[in-house]
């Protein structure tokens, strides 16, 4: 297991963790037509399928649905992975961590994002200023990344929310 540090931020994620970060970017707003939320909507019924088939569904041809699959990851629209679930692949102990900062709400989000187990950071408005989602190994990693964020300057209080069982986890919205 590694030691979680504010030192070991700039490390990135431990081994076999996803070193990407999303972030919400200043750019212009992609606006989607019907053919492109047709084509979100049949990879997210499955992220497999092919272009042709996605293609046959939407009415383009499959070099047509290629360019705009790559348009719509190269702006940031979407995503194409693989999810799993946490529990089933070793990870332990999953848990939402309420942030309250006093300070630059921006360094604290970055700083927050930097540390390996944190797989979802998001600013809020309510009782508190961040919530971070952690995937961690156990609860022995879990004490490691609280002690981390509550190190992190302008943090001035954390509660934490450990999964019992998740019930629902969805990625269908995108065409609504």
């Amino acid at each position: 297991m590694r030691q979680i540090t504010t030192d070991s931020f700039a490390k990135g994620p431990p081994k076999g963790q996803d070193a990407h970060v999303t972030q919400a970017k200043e750019r212009p707003k992609e606006v989607l037509d019907a053919t492109s939320l047709a084509i979100i909507d049949q990879l997210q019924q499955d992220g497999r399928r092919s272009y042709a088939a996605i293609g046959q569904a939407v009415g383009l041809s499959e070099a047509a649905v290629r360019q705009r699959v790559q348009r719509l990851t190269d702006t940031g629209v979407m995503q194409i992975v693989a999810v799993t679930d946490p529990m089933q692949v070793g990870f332990k102990r999953m848990a939402l961590i309420g942030i309250s900062v006093s300070g630059d709400l921006q360094r604290a989000a970055q700083t927050v994002e930097l540390i390996g187990a944190v797989s979802y950071v998001v600013m809020t408005a309510g009782q508190y200023d961040l919530l971070a989602e952690v995937v961690c190994e156990d609860d022995t990693q879990l004490l490691e990344v609280l002690s981390a964020i509550r190190s992190i300057d302008d943090v001035t209080r954390t509660e934490t929310f450990v999964y019992l069982k998740v019930r629902k986890q969805i990625y269908s919205w995108g065409t609504r």
